[in-house]
């Protein structure tokens, strides 16, 4: 919740100070760092690495290659270099969008946990809105732009490893969501079949 709404205010404050144009040009992206926003990438790494040690200390994850572990691998990849070298912040702060997206998968995750599953009720119906409605544009939708982004000012880039890293990073994001999405949109058709069931042996 605290790095979807710091991004969330990043992006507010420069969107009203400099306009949608100036906030994303190349060199605002790779060469410029916004206020607060290093600060944000520096707690989200922190986050990850910790989420990360606590799931594999205690075992937090589900098969042979967990997409979680995955994902915040990548991250840490990333957001450790571009902190090291002072470069894409604002690019990483852009990726972090997609944690509005994670606020619902949290909900959804402690609505089933309370024992709330009726899919015909409002709750619920209003959940599932917002978790693929954001999972669309806040995480698949804003990730793909970000990555055609790359590619348009590829030439724009040097010689370093930044390019590279980032282009590898967004193509298993990109890939990681697309599973991600599958898991959810069966998530959904599961919970309302299993209501229809309920109501069929009822009947």
């Amino acid at each position: 919740m605290s790095v979807s709404s710091a991004v969330v205010f990043i992006l507010v404050n420069q969107w009203m100070t400099k306009g949608s144009y100036e906030i994303f040009e190349h060199s605002q992206l790779f060469g410029g760092t916004w206020p607060w926003a290093y600060q944000a990438l520096c707690f989200s790494c922190g986050y990850f690495a910790y989420d990360q040690l606590d799931m594999l200390r205690y075992r937090l994850y589900g098969g042979w290659i967990p997409s979680i572990l995955l994902h915040h691998l990548i991250l840490l990849v990333c957001f450790t270099l571009a902190l090291y070298r002072n470069v894409t912040i604002n690019y990483l702060i852009l990726t972090l969008i997609c944690e509005l997206h994670s606020i619902f998968l949290h909900i959804r995750k402690v609505r089933r946990m309370a024992g709330v599953r009726d899919a015909d009720s409002k709750i619920v119906k209003a959940e599932w809105v917002l978790n693929l409605s954001t999972f669309v544009f806040t995480r698949f939708g804003s990730h793909v732009l970000i990555t055609v982004k790359l590619i348009k000012d590829a030439p724009k880039f040097g010689k370093g490893v930044e390019l590279p890293l980032a282009l590898f990073g967004m193509a298993a994001m990109n890939l990681l969501n697309i599973f991600l999405g599958i898991d959810l949109f069966s998530a959904y058709r599961r919970e309302k079949n299993s209501q229809q069931n309920y109501h069929n042996h009822r009947e």
